[in-house]
């Protein structure tokens, strides 16, 4: 299962909410690059990062961070936040980023979704960020009437390959993740499911592993000192 250390980034610093409130926002590192290579030095070989200005204003503001530690380190860089046309797709591949992801657009506007995928096929995927089991979009500011599960496969059958699931409620809470949710999406769809939010310790890395996830999201785990990256890459096994 490969394990993606994350860097969420508001106002140029890397930063953590708690259950998506940006009146939440913690800063847990001084410098992203300097974290960044520090999880490459753990071993990691992709890094998840998040645009929160971008996701909340829905246009790029910290692009040039991403960048950069896309062109300054070999992590292979998985970036959502703010993503909502195929022209800032475009701007972000051709400038390092490997895969891209796509939150509020899959819901709002899958045209574009089916069009970015047909353009760059698995260098696309799908965030699906539920509360209670409903979809919510616009830096998670916004609720929906759409089931996460609907929503997945909906992707899937416009050609998605990986779906990223954050359970709002568990996000930045260390209170482990949600396995009832990650196991019944994973079981309805043919995809790649990362899990996202909630991730505390050792053992959810390993209850991700039973569950025959593709990959788990650690953020304020590791911050916060509860997981060793090290070893839930170690435990993990290959990274890609």
């Amino acid at each position: 299962m490969v394990i993606l250390p994350a860097i969420d980034i508001k106002d140029g610093n890397c930063v953590r909410l708690y259950k998506g409130d940006f009146s939440t926002t913690e800063k847990v590192a001084d410098d992203y690059m300097e974290t960044a290579k520090g999880f490459e030095v753990s071993g990691a070989k992709w890094i998840h990062m998040v645009d929160l200005d971008g996701a909340k204003s829905g246009t790029p503001v910290n692009n040039d961070i991403f960048i950069d530690v896309a062109k300054n380190t070999n992590l292979k860089v998985e970036l959502g936040g703010g993503i909502r046309n195929l022209d800032t797709v475009e701007y972000y591949l051709q400038n390092g980023i490997s895969r891209i992801i796509l939150g509020s657009v899959a819901l709002k506007n899958p045209q574009i979704v089916k069009d970015a995928v047909r353009e760059y096929g698995d260098k696309i995927a799908v965030g699906i960020d539920a509360l209670d089991g409903m979809v919510a979009v616009e830096g998670w500011l916004d609720s929906s009437e759409v089931s996460y599960i609907s929503l997945a496969k909906e992707m899937v059958s416009i050609g998605i390959g990986c779906i990223i699931f954050t359970d709002i409620s568990k996000d930045g809470t260390l209170e482990g993740v949600n396995l009832e949710q990650l196991d019944a999406i994973n079981k309805v769809v043919d995809c790649n499911i990362i899990a996202s939010g909630g991730v505390r310790n050792i053992d959810d890395i390993k209850k991700c592993m039973n569950l025959n996830l593709y990959g788990a999201i650690c953020g304020k785990s590791i911050y916060k000192g509860t997981l060793n990256l090290k070893e839930a890459i170690d435990i993990a096994g290959r990274q890609e």
